[in-house]
């Protein structure tokens, strides 16, 4: 019985999934009609737009052709247009061009019928020329046979004359010239000078090799020199100092040519004599703190010269040599004291003159600034002074003044020869500078044969300690034109071969005198 039901519900089954598929199979044809129906209509649709599509296109490239054939035809018309217009500027300049052949042609006609005459006039000219040549010649013959010399002769005796002639019409020119020139130009320079030197007043200094240090007591001497003079010898051999204890009561003496060297040990020895504590370890140690202080000392004097004069822009490391410049002397002098005087007297000049006074102070400043190295560089101090100016920046006006102060260079710019004008006055002021009395005999008596060597020249006097000669000549043989020419021909050779501080005047004196005896 069970095995009934189970075969009923197998039938059962099977029939209700055969109904089933069926119904599926019904639906599933119905959708494929519904879809090829929509596919058919989406491929109307499609044809339609495309047609539409085509027509807009095909309208478009219509338009596209319309428009390129519109420009094509516009360009045509401009380029014909062009090519018209330079059609008629080509028939214009044949046209022009035919005129002006036709004038080249002219101008040769008539160019050729001068060069005709031109030839016949050269021609009548050289006959006449040959003529007058002739004539010359026999009137030359003549004049030599009458004057009893030769042409040459009398060629050599007319240039002599008129040299000579010429000589003294020269030599009297430039004096007057000269005269004329020198009193205005001495009149406005005497103003200028009298009015720098009136409003810069400064005191000269004049140094030494050595330095006198005081002592307390002469017991103060043997402590100084130590045992078996251990003291003395590291003394000497860290300041590169001699220290000479002679038999001068409660004095010692420092001796070096080096200010700076001179300046370390006098202060490391003041201080080791109020210390009382005096051996090589504690000499060691303070000649090195004087060291440091003098370095200190150097750049403030530096920075203070530049600050008095109102500059700046100054590289650090040439305010460093101005300042080593206060332990430098020249002739006695001491060389910041004369750097800071030239600087002032520039300034003043310049002002007066109405040209750059910060330039020419700063010029007159770092004038002598190679003479803080010149020790221990090669050359001249005008030489270092330009490399240290133009390696630390300074212009090309402040790099001529230094080369140019003693005038071994010639002037770029007027600041420059205030300069040199400074440096002469500031080194010419009545004992600001001294020299040895071998050097001062050597000069003067180069001097005198510069003044002797000239013709005419009876007696020559150097006065003034060198500062003037004065030449007395033979009024014989010498004029006072040659007098003139004399006194500068002078001053030019002193200039070239003498080295002088300041300047030397040159008078020349020509004195005639006649004398008679009434009996």
């Amino acid at each position: 019985m069970e095995f009934l039901y189970i075969f009923i519900a197998i039938i059962f089954g099977a029939v209700a999934g055969y109904g089933v598929y069926l119904f599926h199979r019904s639906r599933l044809k119905e959708e494929k009609i519904k879809i090829h129906e929509e596919a058919q209509k989406i491929l109307e649709d499609a044809k339609k737009e495309a047609e539409t599509v085509k027509k807009e296109a095909h309208l478009s490239a219509k338009e596209v052709i319309y428009q390129l054939k519109f420009e094509a035809e516009k360009e045509i018309k401009e380029k014909t247009k062009e090519i018209n217009y330079q059609e008629k500027r080509l028939r214009q300049k044949e046209e022009l061009l035919d005129r002006k052949i036709e004038q080249v042609e002219k101008r040769e006609i008539e160019l050729n019928k001068r060069e005709k005459e031109i030839v016949s006039k050269e021609r009548i000219l050289q006959e006449k020329e040959n003529h007058y040549n002739k004539l010359i010649s026999e009137q030359q013959q003549l004049l030599e046979k009458i004057a009893g010399m030769k042409e040459e002769e009398a060629k050599q005796e007319l240039f002599k004359k008129v040299e000579q002639e010429t000589r003294f019409e020269a030599a009297r020119l430039i004096k007057r010239i000269e005269d004329e020139v020198k009193q205005e130009a001495d009149k406005k320079a005497k103003e200028i000078l009298s009015l720098a030197v009136q409003r810069y007043a400064s005191d000269y200094v004049v140094d030494a090799t050595v330095t006198a240090v005081s002592l307390p007591n002469d017991e103060m001497k043997g402590r100084i020199i130590g045992r078996e003079g251990r003291n003395i010898r590291a003394f000497e051999s860290l300041t590169g100092v001699d220290l000479v204890v002679d038999d001068t009561p409660e004095l010692v003496i420092l001796s070096s040519f080096d200010p700076i060297k001179r300046e370390i040990a006098r202060m490391a020895l003041e201080r080791l004599i109020v210390d009382g504590r005096i051996h090589p370890a504690r000499i060691e140690e303070v000649v090195e703190k004087a060291r440091r202080d003098v370095d200190i000392a150097i750049r403030d004097e530096g920075e203070k010269a530049v600050f008095e004069l109102g500059l700046s822009g100054i590289h650090p490391e040439i305010i460093k040599l101005i300042g080593r410049l206060k332990y430098r002397t020249s002739y006695g002098q001491n060389v910041l004291q004369h750097s800071k005087e030239v600087a002032w007297l520039s300034g003043i000049m310049a002002g007066e003159l109405r040209v750059n006074v910060k330039l020419a102070k700063r010029a007159g400043l770092l004038h002598d600034i190679g003479k803080a190295v010149d020790h221990e560089m090669e050359g001249s101090h005008q030489e270092i002074g330009a490399m240290l100016a133009k390696k630390y920046g300074e212009g090309e006006e402040v790099i001529n003044a230094i080369l140019s102060h003693h005038e071994d260079v010639e002037f770029s710019c007027v600041e420059s020869a205030l300069v040199a004008a400074a440096d002469a006055l500031s080194a010419a002021r009545p004992g600001v500078r001294r020299e040895t009395i071998e050097s001062y005999i050597k000069r003067l008596t180069k001097l005198e044969e510069l003044a002797m060597s000239f013709q005419g020249v009876q007696n020559c006097y150097a006065i003034q300690a060198g500062r003037e000669v004065r030449l007395i000549v033979r009024p014989d043989i010498v004029t006072d034109e040659e007098c003139a020419f004399i006194a500068r021909e002078l001053s030019r050779r002193i200039e070239k071969e003498l080295s002088y501080p300041g300047q030397i005047k040159v008078t020349v004196i020509r004195e005639s005198r006649f004398i008679e005896y009434a009996k």
